[in-house]
């Protein structure tokens, strides 16, 4: 199982904070699933606590999260 962690306003978005999901061979390939459909293509992605992207490979056991881009001055 893949445990995936929405932050901040993707909470609302996605309508969850937490979900388990069956492993996947890439972090698109989870991303593909229906309820990430919402999902902005500007999304800070991570797995297990590094930043990532779609291409990143999975294991069964790993942490994604989904993390609305930042700014500040």
């Amino acid at each position: 199982m893949i445990t995936v962690k929405c932050f901040a306003r993707y909470r609302a978005l996605l309508g969850f904070s937490e979900l388990d999901l069956p492993a996947a061979a890439t972090l698109g390939g989870l991303l593909a699933d229906p309820r990430f459909a919402d999902l902005p293509k500007d999304a800070l992605l991570a797995v297990n606590q590094s930043f990532a992207d779609r291409a990143t490979p999975l294991a069964d056991g790993d942490e994604v999260a989904l993390m609305p881009p930042v700014s500040g001055g």
